[in-house]
């Protein structure tokens, strides 16, 4: 038995926010002295670095459970199952519920029985619960969605990833321009009529050493809010981490699948920065002496910025909704899921469609 998707969706808000946005800014560095460069010439240097020219932002009335509960119907209307059928929804975020003009965190109750509720689901035996893992959450939440159909405890689940990271920065830190809103979902299903669905995982927890690359920390302006705490990361850091590590991970899943390089056919990873994405393809490439074949990676962080929980189901859902030009999925195509986050977590899996 393996587990196979069934349905698809996401939520991509339309709020759209170019990098003219971030125009007036008052940037500042850790010590809270203005930053040398223009903004114009920071905002360049980004959109070089990450390939971000734009990202979206949710409206001032949504939170994530909205975002999260959007894409979820979709998915459902897209598998065209009764979601009274469902074992399980696993919420994949990582702030909560955070109000527009707020940074307070709510989470209680938590964002997958908030989505339970909304669908009106009169199940008791839909079990919902929130996982909070970094940008890998969502893969986290699929790996774990696939054990309990693999144990014979579900046979259907509803995998959510949704973030609105845009209300977690800090507006004086230039790194607040990566971040982005968004929500991706799919359906699993218990599948022994054919050899598609999942056929190898991975899961890891950096944390000797890599505990503190992102964290909570008081935003660069000490004078206007010194006791709010925003989302701060360590980027060089988190970038040679993920170069590290991230493509080992990828090899041994791929290899435990018992597929063969050549038989990829698309590698969807987290969408968090072009430049780190395309090196870290690049070094998984080369562990087999290859080059990085043409078309094989699909982005859309240019336009849509880092969304984390959401980048990878919102990616799926556009590609196999011909949203996407020049990528599609076939038949029988070998697809490998990777994702790096929290400064110290990176997942991957393999997947036949």
């Amino acid at each position: 038995m393996t587990s196979k998707i069934i349905g698809v969706g996401n939520y991509i808000p339309s709020e759209t926010i170019s990098n003219l946005f971030f125009g007036e800014h008052v940037f500042l560095n850790e010590e809270g002295d203005l930053l040398k460069d223009s903004n114009e010439s920071i905002t360049k240097k980004l959109q070089k670095i990450t390939g971000i020219e734009e990202r979206r932002y949710a409206s001032s009335t949504q939170v994530a459970s909205d975002l999260g509960l959007i894409s979820a119907q979709s998915a459902i209307e897209d598998s065209g199952i009764d979601p009274e059928t469902l074992d399980y929804i696993i919420f994949a975020h990582n702030f909560g519920d955070v109000r527009f003009g707020t940074i307070q965190s709510d989470t209680v109750p938590s964002l997958a029985s908030r989505v339970k509720h909304s669908l009106q689901i009169k199940n008791n035996f839909c079990v919902a619960y929130d996982v909070l893992f970094g940008c890998p959450g969502w893969i986290e939440g699929v790996i774990q969605a696939n054990a309990f159909i693999r144990s014979g405890i579900a046979k259907r689940c509803l995998i959510i990833g949704a973030e609105t990271l845009s209300r977690v920065v800090d507006i004086h830190d230039r790194d607040s321009m990566i971040y982005a809103d968004g929500a991706g979902a799919i359906i699993l299903e218990a599948n022994d009529a054919d050899d598609s669905g999942i056929k190898s995982h991975l899961s890891a927890s950096y944390t000797l050493n890599e505990k503190d690359f992102l964290y909570f920390g008081k935003s660069y302006n000490n004078e206007s809010c010194p006791d709010t705490k925003y989302i701060k990361m360590d980027g060089r850091k988190i970038y040679e981490f993920a170069l590290s590590n991230v493509p080992t991970a990828m090899k041994k899943c791929l290899d435990d699948s018992g597929y063969s390089i050549n038989e990829l056919s698309k590698i969807i990873i987290h969408q968090a920065n072009e430049k780190m994405d395309e090196a870290i393809v690049e070094r998984f490439y080369q562990l087999y002496d290859m080059s990085v074949p043409s078309g094989i990676m699909p982005m859309v962080i240019s336009k849509l910025g880092n969304s984390s929980v959401a980048t990878i189901p919102t990616l799926l859902t556009m590609i196999l909704k011909n949203e996407l030009e020049s990528h599609t999925i076939q038949k029988d195509d070998i697809i490998l899921f990777a994702s790096v986050g929290a400064g110290m977590n990176i997942n991957a899996l393999v997947y036949k469609f």
